[in-house]
């Protein structure tokens, strides 16, 4: 059983991005962090700056011995999960080098290639909905628990059906739908967690410029992961927040659906 002091952590897609800044924050706030990446040897090369207790672990969510392996590394060495930021995900499958504007015109529904939205879900979707399901029992065996993913505002229908909205014409149906998908499938788990030790939250963190987006978001990542960061520390947030940074004339950091 965990202690104050023995707080244990997953975070998938830690070895860049937003992903390291959550796992350098939960690592400077004393937990011991699992750094999930497909490429161990990114892992390794994260956990040298991540310093402390952090764990490289490699993790691809889309692969199912993947994920049996990092579970019985975690249950092997604690026995349980305090806390399972699901940030691995990934924007398009084609051809790389593009601009963010040329994905996007080539993900809209019209034309998109059916292959190309199945592989993007694919780790969007089902693999971070398989990665949780797996992790569930360790999750159960901590004193109390948190999932907290990495979500996007692009996935609001609310937000993307005012025709006010500036941005609306970037809801793709890969990488913006996908994440809606997303909102849905987690918004479901909080509900079927709710009288449980599991607490689920979902947080977008902006338009940070990032790998997803060719790095032209207009928010550095170290702006863009303040309110990730915030989500994943927070132990009082009630189940099924959806939360995103005050900018673009909110105030509010709570995000409709």
């Amino acid at each position: 059983m965990q202690t104050n002091e023995n707080k244990v952590a997953l975070v998938s897609g830690a070895n860049t991005g937003v992903g390291f800044q959550i796992a350098k924050a939960l690592v400077e706030n004393g937990y011991t962090v699992y750094a999930g990446s497909r490429d161990k040897q990114k892992g390794d090369a994260a956990i040298t700056q991540l310093g402390g207790s952090a764990k490289a672990l490699q993790l691809d969510i889309t692969d199912n011995e993947s994920i049996r392996a990092a579970v019985e590394t975690i249950e092997l060495e604690y026995g349980y999960l305090t806390l399972l930021v699901n940030n691995a995900a990934v924007s398009h499958v084609g051809k790389q080098g593009r601009t963010m504007e040329d994905i996007l015109n080539s993900q809209r529904a019209s034309i998109v290639p059916i292959h190309e939205l199945k592989a993007v879900w694919e780790t969007n979707v089902f693999g971070t909905l398989a990665l949780t399901q797996a992790f569930l029992p360790l999750l159960q065996k901590a004193e109390s628990a948190r999932i907290v993913t990495v979500s996007s505002a692009l996935g609001s229908l609310t937000i993307n059906s005012n025709p006010e909205n500036p941005f609306r014409t970037s809801f793709d149906a890969v990488y913006g739908a996908s994440k809606t998908a997303l909102n849905g499938i987690f918004l479901s788990l909080a509900i079927d967690l709710e009288s449980t030790n599991i607490k689920v939250h979902l947080v977008s963190p902006g338009f940070t410029a990032t790998a997803l987006n060719n790095f032209q978001g207009t928010d550095t990542v170290e702006e863009g992961s303040i309110e990730p960061i915030r989500v994943a520390l927070a132990e009082d947030l009630p189940t099924g927040s959806f939360t995103g940074p005050a900018n673009f004339g909110r105030t509010e950091t709570t995000l409709p659906w």
